[in-house]
């Protein structure tokens, strides 16, 4: 089922993007100061943005995009995070927004992609700390004051689920530490204060719609085993349904609140947290989806939290393909998705993040026949168009993750995403040069098309059925 609008865009980080990492009174953030290795490059230039975005944009509107959700950076708005605001840097975000609105290119807002701001989480240690907390809400809020009028689209966290998760600690700003369950629920649980407290003033002052965001990865079963099928459904109930029960309805999964009072997990909540999680609302929810995998619970040590159900027990699964970074590629995983997230809660579905990571050479003349992005997105659409006419999904838009190439999440510009290749290298930034692929004029005929030709087969055979 399609809305009224149909959004086809693209979703980018600010530090996987725009550079520019020390100006215009930009402060540090955790990257700013990760060094390059063999298969890394530093944080500094990126692909970047910061001064290229005109032609990034102008490539958009040729592609025919209608939104482009982007981050802004903490660290280059307020001072240390928690000091000034840094006018030098929203004048920045100000014309990258009205450029887009020229354009004729939805904005949508993420407000946090992981890049803590240094000071933080070198004085506080992240998102484990009230007071960073409510240095978020209080940097979130001056944004939506800033911004509210013109961006209409909102996300506070990227893929929020995953502070539920091992890497919690290293995406919440965390130095030091034992890296606790109870640290653990504690960076859940402040961060999801922080997103309701941002959501609640956006509905409060604005006209402008905001979802949570999970990263939703397809987790099967090993096997049809009892016990495979139970940790399935557990980190489920743990990694996503927890917080759509938050997002939509204003509390924790039960389930999980009960484990916690029963294993003794020592998590701070002070006293009107649980009033502002309850009082808040969703208007969408949006999830990134890249790949699925197995869970074996054979491998899992008894008495394992179940937010490290995967770290022990994730497996490959043998019935379908692999990447080479070992991503297993399954559109059925995100047309079940679609439906979970859906059917249980009755929201508009939004994927803002979908795409295929390839190690990529450009020749210096020819556009790089990327015909296995070309399937992948094509697969991954005839997906959604049968969760949204077969299945009944109502859906906001299909949004790819890094259409032009960017820094992949740990720094390797090997991992390539993109419809543009962007030429440079980890450790050779060459001449930035923006080169369309293949996979560039397909997904341009796609959006001119509005798709026809991937779901008009879906449509024909619905009219059939219902005849």
């Amino acid at each position: 089922m399609k809305t009224e609008k149909f959004f086809w865009g693209n979703s980018v980080s600010s530090m996987q993007t725009e550079g520019g990492w020390n100006e215009d009174g930009k402060s540090l953030s955790v990257y700013d100061v990760r060094p390059a290795s063999e298969h890394a490059s530093d944080w500094h230039v990126a692909n970047d943005n910061y001064h290229h975005y005109e032609e990034d944009m102008d490539l958009m509107k040729d592609l025919g995009m209608n939104m482009y959700r982007f981050q802004i950076s903490w660290s280059r708005v307020v001072k240390n995070g928690d000091g000034d605001f840094n006018e030098a840097g929203i004048a920045y975000y100000d014309h990258f927004i009205d450029a887009l609105l020229a354009r004729g290119i939805e904005p949508m807002i993420c407000l946090y992609h992981f890049d803590m701001p240094l000071h933080l989480a070198k004085e506080y240690n992240g998102f484990v700390s009230k007071k960073v907390m409510q240095a978020f809400i209080r940097f979130g809020k001056e944004m939506v004051d800033r911004f509210g009028d013109k961006v209409k689209y909102w996300i506070t966290f990227n893929e929020q689920n995953l502070y539920h998760t091992p890497d919690a600690f290293t995406y919440a700003g965390y130095l030091e530490g034992e890296k606790s369950a109870d640290e653990l629920y504690q960076i859940s649980h402040n961060v999801m204060v922080a997103h309701a407290a941002i959501t609640n003033y956006i509905h409060e002052k604005t006209d402008a719609k905001i979802g949570g965001m999970l990263a939703y990865s397809e987790v099967y079963p090993a096997t049809c085993a009892p016990e495979d099928i139970l940790a399935a459904r557990k980190w489920d109930e743990f990694m996503n349904y927890n917080l759509m029960e938050a997002f939509v309805n204003g509390r924790y999964s039960h389930e999980v609140t009960t484990y916690i009072k029963n294993t003794g997990i020592n998590c701070q909540v002070l006293p009107g947290e649980l009033d502002t999680i309850s009082a808040m609302t969703s208007d969408f929810l949006a999830f990134s989806y890249y790949a699925s995998t197995t869970v074996n619970s054979k491998k899992i040590p008894t008495g394992t939290v179940p937010n490290y159900y995967l770290a022990y027990g994730g497996q490959n699964n043998p019935y379908i393909d692999t990447t080479e970074w070992n991503w297993q590629i399954d559109p059925l995983g995100f047309r079940d998705i679609m439906n979970k997230m859906y059917q249980r809660y009755q929201l508009p579905i939004f994927p803002i993040e979908n795409g295929i990571g390839v190690k990529e050479e450009w020749d210096g003349k020819n556009p790089i026949e990327d015909d296995y992005r070309i399937d992948y997105h094509k697969e991954h659409l005839k997906a959604m168009y049968q969760a949204m006419y077969i299945d009944g999904v109502e859906t906001l838009g299909y949004l790819g993750w890094g259409l032009i190439d960017i820094l992949s999440s740990q720094a390797d510009m090997r991992k390539r995403y993109g419809l543009v290749y962007v030429n440079r290298t980890n450790h050779d930034l060459r001449d930035m040069k923006r080169v369309p692929k293949k996979s560039y004029h397909w997904f341009k005929k796609v959006i001119q098309t509005d798709g026809a030709d991937l779901k008009e087969p879906i449509k024909r055979e619905v009219r059939k059925y219902t005849k």
